[in-house]
Parts: structure tokens; sequence; C-alpha cells
């Protein structure tokens, strides 16, 4: 029996790129969408769907809240970027790092959401000088925990120094299912395929991953293997994931402020190929989390090269799986 929760469910709009980019879906299309399948926590890419971001105006937030009342969604993190090298020759300096953060602050109240993203690269000492715009803008900064960082990779660890010290109700952490990646992504290992890799040399690499036990030397394996390009492509792929023992999260529950359910390929049985979300979700039930879980569908790049992109069905599926290991009724259609 499922022990009972307070887990929200919830969308990035990131889900439905493919689909935006090729105008197919508008953003009030993928507001709708995630309202359709009961995910009515709404997580949201400035840079990417709302155009002239940063600089909107009165009409488009007047907009969005129309949206959100029309729709019965609710605002709930705002994914920021910082662009560290945006000055041709230089590295942004510390007050327009912070000036950038503060930005995002205010867009992300205006749209009333009470949480944001601040992507990896954003040096911990910016997060800890942005803590009272937070208090100010009533938003929670997530620093993101996402491959091939870990819970204990030393930058990582620096972001929790200042979350530990700081002590905010206003700064935690959004862990990225992707940290919990447990087989390598079967659409990732097709496409090499399809590009010209060796299936026997892809299968050999995808069972290096799946031991967990270190890749050091796979690429002089595959070269004295007669890999080609390809096949080192994604032997070197390998650097860049991660598999965490899920338990791990119970270490850092009480930081935990939201967390995005990424994943490549939902399977017809409702089962995400390389996550094992069975054992994610059980903990975060067991650790009390009553955050929203944000879908963050990413196997449409992998995919779009052969196939036709389906990102509402995915996103679907993997609603309905949330819904399964959260307890909720099913609704499979």
């Amino acid at each position: 029996m499922i022990a009972k929760n307070s887990i929200k469910r919830g969308v990035s709009l990131y889900s439905y790129q493919e689909e935006y980019f090729l105008r197919k879906m508008s953003l009030e299309d993928c507001i709708s969408a995630s309202a359709k399948m009961g995910a009515l926590g709404i997580e949201s890419i400035g840079e990417q769907m709302m155009p002239g971001f940063p600089n909107l105006g009165d009409a488009f937030y007047d907009q969005w809240h129309a949206w959100m009342d029309k729709y019965g969604t609710t605002p709930t993190c705002h994914d920021m970027f910082l662009d560290t090298k945006m000055f041709k020759g230089r590295l942004m300096t510390d007050e327009e790092m912070l000036a950038s953060v503060i930005r995002d602050l205010k867009h992300a109240n205006r749209l009333g959401a009470t949480t944001m993203r601040c992507i990896v690269n954003t040096p911990p000492h910016i997060i800890e000088m942005a803590v009272p715009y937070a208090e100010q803008y009533n938003v929670r900064i997530g620093i993101e925990i996402h491959a091939p960082f870990d819970f204990d990779h030393d930058w990582i660890k620096q972001h929790l120094d200042v979350v530990e010290k700081i002590d905010s109700y206003y700064l935690g952490i959004i862990p990225d299912m992707g940290i919990f990646e447990k087989r390598f992504p079967r659409v990732r290992s097709e496409r090499y395929i399809r590009q010209g890799a060796h299936p026997q040399i892809i299968q050999y690499i995808s069972e290096v991953y799946a031991r967990h036990d270190g890749a050091a030397n796979v690429q002089d394996e595959v070269r004295g293997m007669g890999g080609n390009e390809l096949d080192l492509a994604m032997a070197r792929d390998l650097s860049h994931m991660t598999f965490v023992d899920p338990r791990r999260l119970l270490e850092f529950m009480p930081r935990i402020i939201h967390i995005h359910g990424k994943f490549n390929e939902m399977l017809e049985d409702y089962t995400e190929y390389s996550i094992p979300y069975h054992e994610v979700i059980a903990v975060l039930i067991e650790g009390g989390y009553t955050g929203y879980l944000s879908s963050e569908y990413e196997g449409n790049r992998h995919i779009q090269d052969a196939f036709a992109v389906d990102s509402v069905e995915q996103v679907r599926r993997q609603q309905e799986m949330f819904k399964r290991l959260l307890g909720e009724a099913s609704q499979q259609e």
C-alpha cells in the first residue's frame, strides 16, 4: 500500500520544446495540455517561450494570470539561466551576475511562481548574495543538482555549505532525476546506431554503464574493439552521466524545494526506460516531500532524426506513472 502523501504533480513547459519550436503548440497550448493531465503546476522558462524576455510588459503578465485562472493551474517554478560569458572577451562581474539573478527573481514574482531554479553553474557566493532578494520577492531559490554533478561533487558541496550556513526558507536544492539514470537511455544508444555506430559496441558500452563500477577505460576498450567516432562519442557520454542511490535523497529532504522529473523515454507500460521512478518516488514519500514533481521530457532530441515527436503523449504517460506511484487513481486510456 502506498503511504498517504502530499506530493503534487506539474510539468516543465520545457517538455514541449519540440512542438513549440515548430509552432505546433503555443504557450497557451502547453499550459492547456498540462492541465488536461491533471498536472496543474506550471514550470516555465522565460528565454524559451516568452518572446521579449526579460522585457515583458504588463500585458504579458496579465495574459499569463488569465491563463492560470482559465485552466486552474498554478505557477510553480521559473528556470533561471546565468550567461556568465555574455560579455565578449570576459566573464560577468559579481555585480552583473547578481543583477541577473535579481532580474529573474522579479520575473518569477510577477508570474506568481514561488520557486526559482538556479542553474548549476551559478557560483555559490552569488547565490548567498541573492538570498535577501529572494526574501524580498518571496521566491525560493533552488540550486539544481544535475548530472554529471551529484551530492558528493565538490561544486555541489560548496553550494550545500552555503545552504546550511544561510539556513533560510528561501534557499534550497532542486534535484534533477537525471542523477538517478540506472540504464543508458535507449533512445540515445539507438540514435548512435542509426548514425553508424556498431550495435555490438553500443551494447557493450550500455552494459559497462549499467554496472556502475567505473568506466575510466571504456574509451580505450572501444578503440581496441575497432570502434568508430560514433562509438567513442557514446563512450564519452558516460562521463556526463551518473547514478546515485535514490535513498541519498533522505539526507537532504529538508532542503528539497522542487523536483525536476527528467525523463527520456516513457514506455507503453507507463515506466521510464532509464530511471527507476518507483524507487525514487517511494523515497520521496518516505521522506515526507510535499512539493511538486515536474515532468521534464528531453527524449525529443534523440528521436527527431527518424521519428515523429509526441511530447504531449510522453508527458501524459509520465503523469500516469506519477499518479500510480503516488497512489492516485489510474486514468490510463
